[in-house]
């Protein structure tokens, strides 16, 4: 269970020592264990010591960038992470969403408004483990950990890969954010699914207004399985003002 009390431990992560500091005696005075590290090096060794609930990942770093950290983090560890940038571009926001960052803050901000973000994740992720195991669609078939047909595409479950049936089984690339939406809708399928539901079951995030990274994902998503990605989408369709429906 995600503690939200004073136990919560926080790892940030950024070179610069001084936002390390002012963050680890802010958060510090908020009742959070706050641990630091100054790149992916430090922060596979903290994580090696101890998980923590949330990270704090700058995107800028010196060797590996945040991205990349996020990906790697994502794909091994259930842990809160939100992106720390310095940039203002929507792109370096959405492709960090994408990697499977659960929020993000830019560079200034307010340490109130991180805190406030820090708790909303941290509320969510907390929500969703509680909830009753209906509350997150598995897929319940005997398929669940083998082989399921996903448009043109068949997925391997179990190994979270993905491969091209019109190409003759040829494996086509998936981000971590791509095999969750593919997971969801498999769960569910000839049913509509708002963004709200697809972000909230993928990564964690409520939708908010003008928030379209999910519209963008579908897209990606859909370039790789519908049998015609120039046609109208067959296998994941847009239901107007309500969201997305997957057809087998």
């Amino acid at each position: 269970m995600r503690r939200m009390n004073a136990q919560a431990n926080l790892l940030i992560v950024d070179d610069d020592a001084s936002v390390r500091s002012m963050l680890t005696e802010y958060l510090g005075g908020h009742g959070y264990a706050v641990r630091q590290a100054g790149d992916g090096n430090s922060m596979r060794q903290a994580i090696d010591d101890a998980l923590p609930d949330l990270i704090l990942l700058d995107l800028r770093l010196p060797g590996e960038d945040g991205l990349t950290l996020a990906r790697f983090l994502r794909e091994r560890y259930d842990v809160g992470i939100i992106m720390v940038t310095a940039s203002s571009d929507i792109v370096d926001r959405v492709v960090g969403l994408e990697m499977g960052a659960d929020d993000y803050i830019a560079k200034p901000f307010d340490p109130r408004e991180l805190l406030a973000r820090i708790k909303s994740v941290m509320r969510r992720m907390q929500a969703r483990e509680s909830a009753p195991a209906a509350a997150t669609p598995e897929p319940q078939t005997a398929a669940a950990n083998g082989r399921q047909r996903f448009g043109r595409c068949e997925i391997d479950m179990a190994a979270r890969r993905m491969f091209d049936l019109a190409t003759e089984g040829q494996e086509v690339a998936i981000t971590a954010m791509e095999y969750d939406l593919i997971r969801v809708f498999l769960a569910n399928p000839n049913r509509v699914l708002s963004r709200d539901q697809l972000l909230m079951h993928t990564r964690n995030r409520e939708w908010e207004p003008f928030d379209r990274s999910i519209d963008i994902r579908i897209g990606r998503l859909r370039r790789k399985v519908e049998a015609d990605p120039d046609a109208e989408p067959r296998s994941i369709r847009t239901v107007r003002n309500a969201g997305y429906m997957y057809v087998p």
